[in-house]
């Protein structure tokens, strides 16, 4: 079964958080959410979410996806902590799936994981990486790279991660249950 990573900053976006985790674990896919220090993890909206574990304790497991929720200042949040800069790397150094979405492409562009690479997100978050070759779909992969722009294209972006992992039919499956 693949194993994903989701790290959730103080203010990232909960519908980006909860949709992602959601559709992973309806796929049957194990998902460990993880919070960058032990306290509970107050959203962009005033949401508390209660990560499974630390960033910390998380790290000491390997993981086929690494995905990042974005919001603000959630994004910046896992900007500035340099485990998931490092962790960012060496994922996308092993050919495993690195995504993001909203503004937390802006986290892999400055991890350099998308320099000449295409991607998408929150309209100007990647306005300061010139390297990155921005492009306006709902989700964007450039090989084993997924981003995508924001809280409106978050199942989208979660069913894509689904069928990256599990299968078209597995996509398939989940997206019928969710009478789209």
């Amino acid at each position: 079964m693949p194993a994903v990573l989701v790290p959730l900053a103080q203010g990232c976006e909960e519908i980006e958080a909860i949709t992602v985790i959601d559709i992973l674990r309806r796929a049957g896919i194990s998902v460990v959410s993880a919070g960058l220090d032990a306290q509970p993890v107050r959203a962009s909206r005033g949401t508390v979410l209660i990560p499974d574990t630390t960033l910390e304790a998380a790290l000491e497991t390997a993981y086929d996806m690494v995905v990042l929720p974005g919001g603000q200042p959630g994004s910046n949040n896992l900007k500035a902590d340099t485990r998931i800069l490092t962790l960012l790397k060496n994922m996308a150094q092993q050919g495993k799936y690195v995504a993001a979405i909203c503004a937390a492409p802006s986290v892999l562009a400055t991890a350099g994981v998308l320099d000449g690479k295409r991607a998408t997100s929150f309209p100007g978050a990647l306005d300061a990486f010139p390297k990155v070759q921005q492009q306006a779909g709902a989700v964007v992969e450039d090989g084993r790279l997924i981003t995508s722009r924001g809280p409106g294209t978050a199942m989208d972006f979660a069913l894509t991660l689904v069928e990256r992992l599990a299968g078209k039919a597995r996509r398939q499956e989940v997206e019928s249950g969710l009478v789209r």
